[in-house]
C-alpha cells in the first residue's frame, strides 16, 4: 500500500474551503495519513504553492507550512493546528512564521501542494529551517511521498 494524504474537507484537486485561507480563519485543514511504509521513523509535511504570484506566469513557489519529525504512528492532523506535539518541529514558511499560513493568492486560481514524506530516520533539530534546508536534510532518507492538491482563488476583491 502506498503512502496517502487526504483531507475530509476537500478532495484532491478541489477547492479548499475558505475557512482554511486568509479570507477565513487562516487555520490548517484536517489531514489524514495512511499507508505508512515499514521502516518509517518519522514523517515530514511541506505545503507550498507553485503558482505564485500568478498562475499564468509563476515566478516562485510560496511555502505555506513546514513540519518535520512527526511520529509515524499518528493517523493525521486535526484542523486548526497551532502547536506541534513533540517530537514534531516546524520550519519557517514564506510568511516568516512557523505555523500554517493559508492560501491567499493575489490573482488567479492557485494549486496548494500538501506533500507528505515518510522518512527512514528522525531528523536532527534543524532549528527553524526553510524549505531548502529541510529538503537537504531529508535527502537519502525518503521512503515514500504522497501529494494532496487543493485549489483556491480569492472570493473578495482587494
Amino acid at each position: 500500500m502506498a503512502l496517502t494524504i487526504i483531507s475530509p474537507v476537500f478532495l484532491n484537486n478541489d477547492m479548499i474551503p475558505t475557512r482554511y485561507t486568509c479570507e477565513g480563519e487562516d487555520i490548517s485543514p484536517p489531514l489524514a495519513f495512511g499507508g505508512i511504509p515499514p521502516g518509517t521513523a518519522s514523517l515530514a509535511l511541506i505545503v507550498d504553492d507553485p503558482d505564485a504570484p500568478d498562475p499564468a506566469a509563476p515566478k516562485m513557489t510560496w511555502v505555506h507550512w513546514l513540519v518535520y519529525n512527526f511520529d509515524p504512528a499518528i493517523a493525521g492532523l486535526s484542523g486548526g493546528v497551532t502547536e506541534l506535539s513533540p517530537p514534531a518541529m516546524g520550519g519557517r514558511n514564506d510568511f516568516g512564521r512557523t505555523r500554517y499560513g493559508g492560501p491567499c493568492p493575489p490573482i488567479g486560481n492557485h494549486r496548494y501542494m500538501f506533500k507528505l514524506y515518510a522518512l527512514d530516520t528522525m531528523l536532527p533539530d534543524l532549528g527553524t529551517p526553510d524549505k531548502e534546508t529541510l529538503l537537504r536534510a531529508m535527502e537519502g532518507h525518503i521512503l515514500d511521498k504522497a501529494v494532496l492538491i487543493g485549489r483556491y482563488q480569492k472570493q473578495r476583491k482587494p
